[in-house]
């Protein structure tokens, strides 16, 4: 790839400050660096993005990791069948779960006969909020449980006093705790969550194109860890997620840029984080079967690629 005829790449992504690599990697000129022209675009939730993806109308997907395991074995609530050419090249995060509720519940165990809202009843995070609700006491029929949609359309079903808890994440909880709502729980470690994801002939045909957003996604994220980028990249989280305040912005950069649990510094699909996802999905899915094989899901040829390939330029535009 030439950066002067850079290539476009359409990347398809859920609202939220769990993009701020991708935000960052585009203000501050990382995917030009290695020759892309990256087009952002939001879903509203899973069923639209995985609907989209296996038609083609974007390259890549920044989705849930278990969103590419229930599509692979044809367990999706989109209507498009079994989807073994999805799978998972670059890890980004634990997920950065919270259990938020409505200002009346004080504890998991209160959500007993209460309704709790996902984004579909069988893909992406249901499954770890049923684990969490379980280690909190309830058990399957103890609660309702409803699809609203993405991060951002539940957390504003939560504000607007709708069903009684969801999962979210920074700065959503953060969100969610300056509107008075309850923040009662977090997932915890091991856990994939967000992933890039692409379709195996594409990445086949395109192995440059993955290469090259795995490393300006990468150099994006090491931008953010430097302490002195930390006002600059406050200021950007602030540009691209709405509501998010000066306050909140501050408030972000320790969760999703702790050294331990935040944004994975190297990019790598988490092995144990992975077990844990195939493991709840064999426990909770409707069809209960053991998933115990990584590789129908996850293919690292094109980070360990990433790894060691030249990037076009030596360092992004300043500016």
């Amino acid at each position: 790839m030439s950066p002067s005829s850079p290539a476009l790449l359409r990347v398809n992504v859920f609202p939220g400050g769990f993009n701020w690599p991708i935000f960052t990697a585009l203000e501050k000129g990382f995917f030009a660096c290695e020759g892309l022209t990256v087009e952002l675009q939001s879903t509203t939730g899973s069923i639209a993005q995985m609907t989209d993806f296996a038609a083609g109308k974007f390259e890549i997907a920044m989705t849930g990791f278990d969103n590419v395991v229930a599509y692979v074995e044809g367990r999706g609530e989109a209507p498009i069948g079994a989807q073994p050419e999805f799978f998972a090249f670059l890890g980004s995060d634990d997920s950065f779960l919270r259990l938020a509720a409505r200002p009346e519940i004080s504890r998991v165990a209160d959500l007993r006969g209460c309704s709790v809202s996902v984004d579909a009843a069988t893909t992406g995070y249901a499954f770890a909020l049923f684990d969490m609700l379980e280690q909190g006491g309830l058990s399957e029929g103890d609660y309702r449980v409803v699809k609203v949609g993405g991060m951002a359309q539940r957390f504003d079903d939560l504000k607007r006093g709708g069903n009684a808890a969801t999962l979210l994440s920074a700065p959503y909880d953060l969100l969610a705790a300056r509107e008075g709502l309850r923040v009662l729980a977090h997932l915890e470690e091991p856990y994939q969550g967000n992933v890039g994801a692409a379709r195996r002939s594409w990445a086949d045909n395109n192995p440059h194109m993955v290469v090259a957003y795995i490393r300006g996604y990468l150099g994006a994220v090491d931008w953010l860890y430097q302490p002195d980028n930390r006002a600059e990249a406050c200021d950007i989280l602030r540009r691209n997620v709405p509501g998010v305040t000066k306050e909140l912005a501050a408030l972000s950069y320790p969760v999703l840029l702790d050294h331990e649990r935040g944004f994975f510094k190297d990019g790598h699909v988490r092995d144990d984080g992975v077990e844990r996802v195939l493991r709840l999905r064999s426990r909770y899915a409707t069809e209960r079967r053991v998933l115990n094989d990584p590789g129908k899901y996850v293919d690292m040829q094109y980070w360990e690629r990433a790894r060691v390939a030249p990037s076009p330029n030596p360092s992004p535009p300043a500016g």
